[in-house]
């Protein structure tokens, strides 16, 4: 009986009591420092007595998408789709073709796309993201995402996710905890594929928004997307998207780059047990090399407080032995 009590107690506290739990729950991640933090940190809040056990409805978890969870070079995947959409709506827009970011767009004109800077890419993805339901826009990502193929690798991009980051918010989720994603990239985008992907349903999504309009069509009320932006989720704005949507300040972060240290440094500031992991992108060999100089992820500044912090760094390179599923 008493044993009995015990098992129906894990249970509810979100312990793993199956006999898979004795299984290597992250298999893709080598043993080293970066595993041990994370095991150490999930042990301590997960078990009943400990100093730093934290309830279940307390234990969140929030991950960057791009270069965290999937792979963001040699450019983000949504302006790629966001190209691919100018290209697909050119000839309903004539004006397009004199008319830039849209020209260099259509030319496949990288310097002239950077050189229109972040204002320019904005209003590019602002003209072919909008003027639609969120669902007809979900249905359009998701079709470009069965035939889009990364230049490089010459997969689909929702195939080029990370294998040890999928293993790990698996883990969590049987240790009592509630995964996030909070993405600078669109909410949207990142909804057509995240429950299929990454096993993250739609209400736990966070990302940027661009306007969104109830109107009255044909006798029936839907939403429009406008094209303007109503909120970029990116850097400050995390923590302030985190507060809105989810209502609690996690307890785990997990990022890659500068656009994520205030998401970093709000979730570890709080009270009790805490971890915020980098993804330090180091393996050009296996995935990409890339920090400070980066043009796409730059990570600079997190990396230098990183230590004073006590945030773990993850090494592609040193600490997981597999980067995409089906691959070394």
């Amino acid at each position: 009986m008493i044993h009995l009590l015990s098992t129906l107690l894990a249970v509810w506290l979100g312990l793993a009591v199956t006999p898979s739990s004795a299984q290597d729950p992250l298999p893709s991640w080598r043993d080293g420092p970066a595993r041990q933090a994370i095991l150490r940190f999930v042990d301590t809040v997960t078990t009943p007595g400990s100093s730093g056990f934290v309830p279940p409805p307390e234990r969140i978890a929030v991950f960057d998408n791009d270069g965290t969870l999937w792979v963001e070079q040699p450019a983000y995947t949504q302006l790629l789709f966001a190209l691919d959409r100018v290209r697909a709506l050119d000839p309903q827009n004539p004006d397009w073709a004199t008319r830039e970011p849209f020209k260099s767009a259509i030319a496949g004109d990288m310097a002239g796309l950077a050189a229109a800077g972040e204002r320019g890419l904005l209003e590019l993805v602002m003209a072919t993201h909008a003027g639609m339901t969120p669902e007809a826009f979900q249905a359009t990502a998701s079709a470009w995402l069965e035939t889009a193929r990364h230049p490089r690798f010459g997969r689909r991009f929702d195939s080029l996710v990370y294998q040890p980051m999928l293993e790990l918010m698996s883990f969590l989720r049987t240790r009592g905890f509630k995964t996030y994603i909070v993405s600078g990239g669109g909410i949207e985008l990142v909804r057509a594929f995240a429950e299929r992907v990454y096993g993250i349903p739609p209400e736990q999504v966070v990302g940027s928004t661009i306007v969104t309009t109830l109107v009255q069509q044909d006798g029936r009320a839907i939403l429009i997307r406008e094209p303007k932006v109503d909120f970029i989720d990116d850097k400050a704005g995390k923590p302030v998207a985190i507060n809105r949507h989810i209502g609690r300040r996690p307890i785990a972060a997990f990022g890659n780059s500068d656009g994520d240290l205030e998401m970093l440094q709000w979730t570890t500031e709080g009270a009790g047990p805490r971890l915020g992991v980098i993804i330090r992108h180091d393996d050009a060999e296996r995935e990409y090399a890339y920090d400070r100089a980066s043009h796409v992820g730059r990570l600079d500044k997190a990396l230098d407080m990183a230590s004073a912090r006590g945030w773990t760094i993850v090494s592609m390179k040193t600490d997981w032995a597999t980067i995409f599923p089906g691959t070394p």
